[in-house]
């Protein structure tokens, strides 16, 4: 039998070898995409800090840690998780984010209405975690691995709450809303490289 006998007898062989490198490139993509979304986010954390006055950008101060509704950090457990289990995790995360910093831009605009970056950074952030779950998700279904699961709410109830807060209030939910969202871009960046890491099985 020749070669090209067999190939027609097993089409599954040329096209598994032709997607391994396709997915590879698909993984690493992203995986670049949440490392530079980890820079921006810092970026971003940095900023509102900076723009919110005393007693934000004094070393001494320890804000409290409000909950955000719709969201949590990301949990020390997730680290014993599968990959694909944590990448819906991230995902599930980065599709709550956009909202949650669309809450912040509208309040930095009313407390902070010259702060133009600021605004801009935090537009482009809501942007950019809609296109990084965007991306995640896609992986997953290429993984076989999507979630088939409920799409959760958009998270109005903090929406509501930050509209009726006080000025300290809504800036410490801000600060809260930005050190998640870095945080779980942190998460997905690691989470990515794991995957990198062990290849796309």
């Amino acid at each position: 039998m020749s070669r090209r006998e067999g190939n027609l007898e097993d089409p599954q062989a040329d096209s598994s070898v032709s997607l391994l490198p396709h997915l590879e490139a698909k993984i690493r993509q992203t995986h670049s995409l949440a490392h530079l979304l980890t820079k921006y986010a810092e970026q971003l954390l940095q900023e509102y800090v900076q723009l919110q006055g005393d007693p934000f950008g004094l070393p001494s101060f320890s804000p409290p840690r409000l909950p955000v509704a719709g969201l949590s950090a990301p949990a020390p457990s997730h680290a014993g998780l599968p990959v694909h289990e944590r990448l819906r995790l991230d995902a599930a995360a980065l599709a709550a984010l956009p909202p949650l910093l669309d809450v912040v831009r509208r309040r930095q605009a009313e407390l902070n209405p010259r702060a133009q970056r600021l605004l801009r950074r935090l537009e482009d952030a809501a942007r950019q975690a809609r296109a990084l779950g965007a991306a995640v998700e896609a992986l997953l279904a290429a993984l076989g691995a999507a979630n088939r699961g409920p799409r959760a709410e958009p998270p109005t109830a903090t929406a509501s709450a930050a509209s009726a807060a006080g000025v300290f209030p809504a800036k410490v939910l801000g600060l809260r809303v930005c050190g998640l969202y870095r945080e779980w871009l942190s998460r997905t960046e690691g989470d990515l490289g794991q995957l990198l890491a062990g290849g796309p099985a």
